[in-house]
């Protein structure tokens, strides 16, 4: 089977490209770079040049593969402030998808978050059975599952807000590792006790593996391994490995240390993963957050 991946050079198709090649899936990653074309061979997949924006590009793409894995999106455009922007951006991008799987009953597996379950249902943990009725990267979830309707085995895998490895390069813990470096301090808000859900990159990428072969149409799951890591014990874990003082911070300080962050370092986003492991069968296996931030590979 020949499966297509967007965003095959990033953070986590670094991790499903090889999970999916060491599986004896042949896989064609989608390169909008030189730099990112030359990572993906170098994995040992084939490279299909373009980006969300080639709606053509992409409907020939996916109407050549098996099965597509859908993890690109615009974080450039989010972290700018065109939140639109990158919404839009991936909508278009799984419609073009969709229109090329309509009717075939092959496997879609398309990108979430648990955060956004939280900003919609503040203070519960997070569920696959959890729906949101729309709203930012929730369209494109929910045009995902709707597939189902259309003669697709689509599913999407929700990833908690922190995905940690030694791949991980621009996400929340690089960040708040960062920012420590820079004030001098690590700092959580509060009592520090709200909690961040987390997953290890390879057990991520092993889950969107049996996502793409198990999944039933219409259906989510959750990569979520740590359930709700207290926010304090991942500041105290970066003070530690940075030899920095470690300090508590009122609301009104948050914004000046966390800058963009402020928001979510504030929020509780815990989240179960209890029907994924039972209907999949994933467990994972890597090294929960704390332990991964302990192994100093973030500090090298």
């Amino acid at each position: 089977m020949r499966i297509l991946v967007t965003g095959a050079s990033g953070h986590i198709g670094s991790a499903v490209v090889p999970e999916l090649l060491s599986a004896g899936y042949q896989v064609t990653g989608l390169a909008r770079s030189d730099a990112a074309a030359e990572k993906i061979a170098a994995m040992g997949a084939e490279v299909r040049r373009g980006d969300l924006d080639d709606g053509d590009g992409l409907r020939a793409a996916a109407a050549a593969a098996d099965g597509v894995i859908h993890l690109a999106f615009k974080h450039d455009l989010m972290q700018a402030g065109d939140m639109g922007g990158a919404a839009s951006a991936d909508l278009g991008a799984v419609k073009a998808v969709g229109e090329a799987l309509e009717g075939t009953g092959k496997p879609f597996v398309g990108t979430s978050g648990t955060l956004l379950l939280a900003l919609a249902y503040p203070g519960k943990a997070g569920t696959e059975d959890d729906v949101v009725g729309g709203g930012f990267r929730i369209d494109a979830e929910n045009f995902v599952v709707d597939l189902a309707e259309q003669g697709v085995r689509s599913s999407v895998v929700r990833l908690p807000p922190t995905v940690h490895s030694q791949l991980d390069r621009h996400g929340y813990v690089p960040a708040l590792i960062g920012t420590a470096r820079q004030k001098g301090f690590a700092a959580y808000v509060g009592d520090g006790a709200n909690p961040w859900s987390a997953v290890h990159t390879l057990d991520a990428a092993h889950l969107y593996r049996l996502a793409l072969e198990r999944a039933v149409a219409g259906t989510r799951w959750h990569a979520v391994a740590d359930e709700g890591v207290p926010f304090k014990d991942m500041a105290e874990a970066i003070g530690r490995n940075l030899g920095v003082p470690v300090r508590s911070l009122g609301p009104d300080a948050a914004p000046e240390y966390f800058g963009f962050l402020a928001p979510f370092v504030q929020m509780g986003s815990s989240a179960s993963s209890a029907r994924t492991r039972e209907l999949l069968g994933w467990t994972p296996t890597r090294p929960g957050l704390i332990d991964d931030i302990n192994e100093g590979h973030y500090f090298r």
